[in-house]
């Protein structure tokens, strides 16, 4: 696999990182308008850094995209030209649609949308794709790179702002949990490391049983909670004061918001 990361920041870099480690590129170019910060992954052997986005665009088939989405258009523009039948195009450009796309380099090309989160940074990302047409040829392909970094869902476009609350946003809703749970350990008597760790350890373990087992998260409720105990009764207490209601009333709050800013 033959690819090349055009805009290698944060974004960009843990990308590289995932399939480097996976061993999921012969050749990779990652350009960068400043590339001192970058120098390091040529020691990968197979990478190659560079400023130059057409040098790359010509050396590789596969295309990821990571660069801010003010400078996404004129970069389409500059490399349109270069683009073969080959090229799969990945945008992981937040808001800019696959028609945009389609209207500079035109919809004979795969152009593949997708929205990893930050979690993409330690390979674990819940990645959102869709395509063009002619992309859903090569959809599988991009499923299969995002797997490395996490888990990936074909969606249709139209469900990408939703996507972006559920999975992008997401990430800070969890993190707002697990900072609640610290502090409740806090004040049952655990220093706050202590507290935290317990905190994202059992949050980790409480996902990892939902993927593993393929259960419905009230199968596992059920197994932890006993006639008159303790978990049953800090459940009802929870929902009483309004967990679950609050944070789906947030989520369709943050989607409206989303919503205001149309797809660009």
């Amino acid at each position: 696999m033959k690819l090349a990361i055009i805009g290698a920041g944060n974004l960009g870099l843990s990308i590289a990182k995932g399939i480097l480690h996976s061993n999921g590129a012969t050749t990779m170019y990652l350009t960068k308008r400043n590339t001192t910060e970058i120098k390091d992954f040529e020691k990968y052997g197979n990478v190659t850094v560079t400023t130059d986005n057409a040098f790359a665009v010509k050396n590789s088939d596969i295309l990821i995209f990571a660069v801010q989405p003010g400078h996404f258009e004129a970069i389409l523009y500059d490399i349109k030209e270069l683009l073969t039948e080959n090229h799969v195009v990945i945008s992981t450009i937040t808001g800019f649609s696959i028609a945009r796309m389609e209207s500079v380099i035109g919809s004979d090309h795969y152009i593949i949308r997708s929205m990893p989160n930050t979690a993409i940074s330690v390979g674990k990302s819940m990645t959102c794709i869709c395509s063009n047409e002619l992309g859903k040829k090569r959809i599988d392909l991009a499923k299969a790179i995002f797997n490395r970094m996490g888990h990936s869902l074909e969606i249709p476009e139209e469900q990408m702002q939703a996507a972006t609350v559920i999975c992008a946003s997401g990430i800070a809703f969890w993190m707002r949990l697990i900072r609640a749970t610290t502090q409740g350990a806090i004040q049952l008597g655990f220093d706050a490391k202590e507290a935290q760790e317990l905190a994202m350890h059992t949050c980790n373990g409480a996902a990892s049983l939902l993927v593993e087992s393929g259960s419905h998260p009230e199968q596992e409720i059920d197994k932890v909670t006993t006639p008159k105990g303790c978990t049953i009764e800090g459940l009802n207490e929870m929902e009483h004061q309004g967990l679950s209601s609050s944070l789906i009333q947030g989520i369709v709050t943050s989607y409206k918001k989303i919503s205001e800013i149309r797809d660009i």
